[in-house]
């Protein structure tokens, strides 16, 4: 072959010496056949295209492997979990309503807060008792104000009436003997 013939021998560019070509494919080639040697993890990885979706090994029947993107086998944070546990339970309501009773001192203010304390909430009728007959009085004639209030925590129309007891009072029946229509204890002890 002459040395003018532009078709090389063996496919490629011009050979400067017996190594080495001037275009640089053998470097190339060489340096693919060492990256991606036969056998190797790359060699036998399947391109993916974008978009696709992966298919998951398979462990026997306990479910497949976890890979490289996020699914539901992997480990939640804790406050998501709890977050789905409330909404699935229906028990969104139940904790504000635990909420405001546990903050009722900054919900309805100090002095009120004082002197009265949260029973219960039924059906719109949240039950109040009072440590003494006047805060119960007084209780009451705030109750349209203490329902706009509980009813903005809680959300419109939680709150619809607002019942208020008074303070325990001690029970004079003990045993198994009492008089149903009594009149209870009076002035004897002298």
């Amino acid at each position: 072959m002459s040395t003018e013939d532009p078709t090389p021998t063996d496919g490629g560019a011009d050979e400067t010496d017996g190594d080495h070509r001037t275009d640089g494919l053998d470097l190339a080639r060489a340096m693919m056949r060492g990256a991606v040697a036969p056998g190797s993890p790359a060699a036998r990885k399947p391109l993916r295209r974008p978009g696709a979706k992966t298919r998951r090994a398979r462990r026997g029947n306990e479910g497949g492997l976890s890979g490289a993107y996020p699914d539901e086998r992997d480990p939640q944070l804790l406050g998501g979990e709890i977050g789905r546990l409330v909404s699935q339970r229906g028990w969104g309501l139940d904790l504000q309503v635990r909420g405001v009773f546990a903050r009722w001192t900054e919900v309805v203010g100090e002095e009120i807060g004082a002197h009265s304390t949260p029973e219960s909430l039924t059906d719109g009728t949240l039950v109040v008792r009072t440590d003494s007959s006047a805060w119960a009085t007084q209780l009451k004639l705030l109750a349209p104000t203490l329902v706009k209030r509980l009813n903005t925590e809680l959300g419109t129309g939680t709150v619809t009436v607002v019942e208020v007891l008074g303070p325990h009072a001690p029970s004079w029946k003990h045993g198994h003997r009492g008089l149903r229509d009594g009149r209870g204890p009076r002035d004897t002890y002298g």
